[in-house]
């Protein structure tokens, strides 16, 4: 059996699994929206709701995440694909039993993978579906390419913005050169909008309510409304105390909205009976799917 046959096969046993792990993305059209911080507390809250969670940080460079969560990874992204690490042994825990991937210098690596390499980081990382029920991908901020590729190849996303005009345009200049990609799927992606930092929930919910009218006529994208996360002075506290602002302050007007976030996404995966859920597995396909077309076109 070649290795393409092998791929194929693979793909089909993960499709046919009712327990594949729910893969959201969190990006954002510019750093300092709070982006990190969303998507540590949302793991906070999904694990309280009783889903195994793990992050991937996939914001190279920078280690936000795990200075948040208060942990330094001992491993990383790299160890599993060049040192021999096992996909268990670069998960680190975190806490409310939240798992936790660095990328490392992983991430950028990928690009540079031989085939066999690629076939067998699939394989490893197909593993984490039977680990986790949802896993989040922090991504880095803005329009590059390696943010855009994650993006494109993500069924499910979640886009945080605030109120400032720059957040405001950069979030749009991100979805109007997302939807140009050509990998990206408009039928395959759900894009669901956060607003964070407002005055009040109805001030988030009018941002979302422009922004996406504009989105749709310009863009042809529908853009859904997650929720509102309202300026919270609690949050820079937690960030300094290394906690995430859901367990430092657990009744902070963040930790509440972000709860229902959370509880939102839960109602939502038992009425769709999991059609989103297409594994982590099926994501790293799709982004060296991406890579070798790239490398074709060069």
């Amino acid at each position: 059996m070649d290795q393409a046959e092998e791929l194929r096969k693979m793909i089909e046993k993960q499709n046919q699994k009712n327990d594949m792990a729910r893969v959201i993305t969190v990006t954002s059209g510019k750093g300092g929206v709070g982006k990190s911080n969303i998507s540590v507390n949302l793991a906070v809250q999904l694990s309280r709701l009783g889903k195994r969670v793990v992050i991937l940080d996939a914001d190279f460079g920078l280690a936000n995440v795990e200075i948040m969560l208060g942990i330094r990874p001992q491993y990383n992204l790299a160890d599993l694909m060049y040192r021999g690490k096992t996909l268990r042994e670069i998960i680190t825990q975190g806490p409310e039993n939240i798992g936790f991937i660095s990328g490392g210098s992983g991430i950028e690596e990928l690009a540079n993978l031989t085939r066999v390499q690629l076939d067998d980081l699939r394989k490893m990382l197909y593993e984490l579906d039977d680990l986790a029920d949802v896993i989040i991908i922090d991504t880095g901020a803005g329009i590059s390419e390696s943010v855009l590729e994650f993006v494109a190849a993500s069924s499910e996303v979640i886009l945080v913005t605030t109120p400032e005009p720059t957040s405001i345009t950069d979030a749009y200049a991100l979805l109007k050169t997302l939807s140009k990609h050509s990998q990206f799927s408009i039928e395959d992606t759900v894009i669901k909008m956060v607003p964070n930092r407002v005055d009040s929930y109805a001030e988030g919910r009018e941002l979302y309510n422009k922004l996406s009218i504009v989105i749709q006529n310009y863009l042809h994208l529908n853009v859904e409304f997650l929720g509102a996360i309202p300026m919270d002075k609690n949050v820079s506290k937690a960030v300094i105390k290394q906690k995430p602002v859901s367990l430092a302050y657990p009744n902070s007007e963040m930790a509440k909205a972000v709860y229902d976030m959370a509880n939102a996404l839960c109602k939502e995966e038992m009425e769709e009976q999991q059609q989103q859920k297409k594994g982590i597995s099926q994501l790293f396909s799709n982004l060296m799917r991406f890579k070798k077309n790239k490398t074709k076109e060069d």
